[in-house]
């Protein structure tokens, strides 16, 4: 039996990065604590089945509150998670059959992740715990988020990232440098079918978290720029303390990155700052030498607020199609407006050093267009599909110098153009076709 703050410090900090389940005893009858807990080590360990677990107890003596914390030792895969809270109905169903004791419980689980302190993750368990207590009619969306659970806190590589290719004007050559990080490549195909298994009472400010620190472990020694989203709410609400910026960038050097090849893309969603500025926070990111980038960037963008606040802070304007998607013959007003926009963007990145990436171009004539104004980076499936973390960064020293002549054959050939839309890999095709 522990004191409160050797609980947290044994269940929780020593348990970063992993899945914490908390059970809560209450109306403890027919059993004293103490011998209860033996039943605890003994019958209802029978009852988990696990060999792989540590775990701890602490005892509210007012409230006649008994917690028991557990956590994997190493790690559960999401083929073989533990239904723990079917474990404590079987021993609970055991001990009133045997009239050895009875009881009711409440699980709560998260997980112990990098950024939150011990009183955080702990107040989160604890009033969760109290909701669930005795509520076994919610069970089916646990089971549903065990998957959830074990995907973003396990240590396997699942993360997908979308190359940001680059055009050498002198050279006539394309390459790639780094690229968009996202949710992926195993459990999950994407984030929504994630958020799918998140019960709709959890937080998603912290689920943001905890998904960005699962890519950014995932990213272990990748190389390039490496980008990843984050809604400016999510920003202030978890980073307004320096201290957990400071832990996000230990986290980020601990896995072999540099924070100057760290870019956070700030999504277009609405936020209050009047508490915290936003401002604030990006700054003391941007000292440790992150930088951001304004996402979705367009003509009916709501990031131009964003740009101003940050300044010099934004080096990347994620330029949004509708900027971009026109036929000149079809709507010369809409022509003359998106090149007007165009050159806006061109002085704002030009003031703060920064680049424009054109998203989502789809065919070879916007493509041209585009490197006709001078925007000369791009992040589309026209050139690159998602690919693994593990694939890029095998890959990633091929990936440099395919001549524009080669990417402009591959685009227009029937058979090749084809081959690309279901590979989404223009290096890869080139290669293969031996034009490279």
């Amino acid at each position: 039996m522990k004191d409160l703050d050797v609980f947290k410090k044994t269940f929780i900090s020593e348990n970063r990065g992993k899945p914490l389940f908390l059970i809560r005893f209450e109306n403890i009858t027919g059993i004293e604590v103490i011998p209860f807990l033996d039943l605890l080590r003994g019958d209802f360990y029978a009852c988990l089945d696990l060999e792989d677990i540590s775990f701890g107890f602490h005892y509210f003596e007012k409230k006649g509150i008994l917690l028991m914390g557990i956590a994997p030792l190493f790690e559960w895969n999401i083929e073989k998670f533990p239904n723990i809270e079917n474990a404590v109905g079987k021993f609970q169903n055991e001990t009133l059959r045997g009239k050895v004791a009875s009881f009711h419980f409440g699980v709560s689980r998260t997980q112990s992740n990098f950024i939150s302190t011990n009183d955080e993750i702990f107040d989160e368990l604890f009033k969760s715990s109290e909701k669930n207590l005795n509520d076994n009619l919610i069970r089916w969306s646990w089971t549903y988020y065990n998957k959830a659970n074990t995907y973003i806190s396990g240590s396997v590589h699942e993360a997908m990232i979308q190359p940001t290719v680059i055009f050498n004007p002198k050279q006539k050559t394309f390459s790639v440098k780094g690229g968009e990080v996202f949710v992926g490549g195993g459990a999950y195909i994407g984030y929504k079918d994630l958020i799918n298994d998140i019960p709709a009472d959890q937080d998603l400010n912290r689920i943001e978290l905890l998904i960005l620190e699962k890519l950014i472990v995932a990213c272990d020694n990748a190389p390039g720029l490496l980008k990843f989203n984050i809604s400016p709410q999510s920003l202030i609400d978890t980073f307004s303390s320096k201290e957990k910026v400071d832990k996000l960038n230990k986290l980020i050097n601990n896995k072999n990155l540099s924070p100057e090849n760290v870019r956070f893309e700030l999504v277009e969603k609405p936020y209050d700052d009047s508490e915290y500025p936003l401002k604030d926070v990006c700054q003391a990111f941007y000292d440790h030498g992150l930088s951001f980038a304004a996402d979705d960037f367009g003509v009916k963008s709501q990031s131009h607020q964003i740009v101003l606040d940050l300044g010099i802070m934004i080096k990347e304007f994620k330029l949004d199609p509708i900027s971009f998607k026109f036929k000149i013959e079809e709507d010369q007003i809409k022509f003359l407006d998106n090149l007007a926009f165009i050159d806006y963007c061109k002085r704002l990145a030009d003031n703060r050093e920064a680049v424009i990436t054109a998203e989502a171009v789809e065919d070879l004539d916007t493509l041209r267009f585009l490197m006709e104004h001078q925007i000369y980076q791009f992040q589309a499936n026209i050139l690159f599909g998602k690919m693994s973390i593990t694939e890029y960064k095998r890959d990633f020293e091929l990936l440099h110098s395919i001549p524009d002549d080669v990417v402009k054959e591959v685009l227009t050939d029937k058979i090749l153009a084809e081959k690309q839309r279901r590979v989404g890999n223009v290096f890869r095709v080139a290669v293969e076709a031996g034009l490279i």
